[in-house]
């Protein structure tokens, strides 16, 4: 299954999400709490079914008396594929795929999201799966047993034995000390490890509700039938407690964290200076996605062409607005090139922000960055799947499902003077964690 993951490669490949152009919907709840969005698109014979649950890596499992655990929400994306009453242990994906589907899930530190896609004519398959997963899911020691070994070896592959693959955490250990943003979306093995069954049972209990999640169906649907179905499949599911979160505010940073990460995986060290932003509905939050366009996306950005390819002091140089529900992570990188020391190389990343603080970016660059996010819109959610991707992300997240047609207007209402201003209140040296991202020293 896809995850939510965080490396080096993962930074210069990401972009923000945008949205796609006139999309429409219908929304509604059922009596459980459970909402409900419906997207009709005849163009094709294929309908996406995905559940959102508000539920993510930053919402622990345990007990105070217990200890609390990590990583519980991370856990559940494999568990509830195990099987259900109804569905045998190991036929989940043999289901999906004998009857021409595709199906997949995904866990971030705010939400969690499940998703099929079937040829049209399945989509009341679709939707007893995942009322299957909602109301039967099968949670033994077997299952826990089964994927806390594929844990493992994910957390092996992808973050242990991978290249910077220690990044996100490094900086996210650094800039919160209260809030749960400081674990590990993956979760620690041990807590994992001394978890028991009863525990995780009363995890779904909790979490895993229709009055905390979200249906969408989208794609070649007729809606009065879409809504039959929704009704049929999942009216009678038992709402719960809408479990209620207060996790504690972080102090303002007000004066620079020094901080070093050893990693056993890397030869080049790395510079990271990392900012706690607003979360990723604030207007502010925006802006920083357009800061880190102007300053990192392309071989003409400023940090690339400058110290890639004009002063040849960095391998790889970037910027980018990490977005969360609760706090967001601004991250300005660098892997220093030949003799090139880490303190030269944030001295110079540092003037860039400086520029952004003191002087208006040029119209040109404005023009071409504001074309580069009308361009986006423009293409983005090209696939059903995507677009019911966004309308649930929008309404359980955002609180704003229309985001989805509305939210370039933020983009093409912003201007040079926001941008300088963002800059100046966010990205200041008194603000942050400055991170050297080191190669583990010999032992011997």
């Amino acid at each position: 299954m896809k995850k939510s993951l965080f490396s080096l490669a993962a930074l210069l490949l990401a972009g923000f999400s945008a949205t796609a152009q006139e999309v429409k919907y219908e929304e509604f709840d059922l009596d459980n709490g459970l909402h409900v969005i419906l997207h009709q698109d005849n163009s094709a014979p294929v309908v996406t079914v995905g559940v959102m649950y508000d539920v993510g890596g930053k919402d622990l499992g345990g007990t105070p008396e217990t200890g609390l655990r990590t990583g519980f929400a991370h856990f559940f994306e494999h568990l509830l594929f195990e099987g259900t009453q109804n569905i045998e242990r190991g036929e989940w994906f043999k289901i999906v795929t004998s009857n021409g589907g595709s199906n997949n899930a995904n866990t971030s530190l705010d939400r969690t999201y499940y998703y099929e896609v079937f040829p049209s004519n399945n989509l009341e398959l679709g939707l007893w799966m995942e009322s299957e997963r909602m109301l039967h899911p099968v949670i033994d020691q077997v299952g826990v047993d089964t994927q806390n070994e594929v844990v493992k070896e994910e957390k092996r592959l992808r973050y242990d034995n991978s290249p910077y693959g220690q990044f996100l955490f490094a900086v996210s250990d650094n800039l919160f000390s209260k809030h749960p943003y400081k674990n590990k979306n993956i979760g620690e093995m041990s807590d994992l490890d001394n978890s028991t069954l009863e525990e995780f049972q009363a995890y779904f209990k909790k979490w895993y509700t229709p009055n905390n999640a979200a249906l969408v169906i989208a794609g070649d649907i007729d809606t009065t039938e879409a809504k039959r179905l929704a009704k049929l499949y999942f009216e009678d599911i038992p709402s719960g407690e809408v479990p209620v979160r207060n996790f504690q505010k972080e102090d303002p940073i007000t004066e620079a964290i020094d901080a070093k990460f050893y990693d056993q995986n890397i030869q080049i060290p790395a510079i990271i200076t990392g900012y706690r932003t607003p979360g990723f509905a604030e207007r502010d939050s925006y802006i920083l996605n357009m800061i880190s366009t102007y300053l990192s996306d392309g071989k003409s950005s400023k940090l690339y062409k400058k110290l890639v390819d004009d002063k040849k002091m960095a391998l790889q140089a970037g910027a980018i607005n990490i977005p969360q529900q609760d706090y967001s992570i601004y991250a300005i990188y660098g892997l220093p090139l030949g003799e090139t020391s880490l303190e030269t190389l944030l001295a110079e990343m540092d003037e860039e922000v400086v520029k952004l603080q003191t002087e208006l970016i040029s119209e040109k660059d404005f023009e071409k960055l504001q074309n580069k996010f009308e361009n986006q819109f423009v293409n983005s959610n090209s696939s059903v799947q995507g677009i019911a991707a966004s309308l649930a992300t929008n309404y359980m997240l955002y609180k704003n499902t229309d985001l989805i047609n509305s939210e370039i207007n933020i983009y093409r209402n912003a201007t040079r003077e926001d941008i300088q201003a963002v800059a100046k209140k966010y990205l200041n040296p008194n603000q942050r964690v400055v991170l050297e991202y080191l190669p583990k020293k010999d032992e011997n």
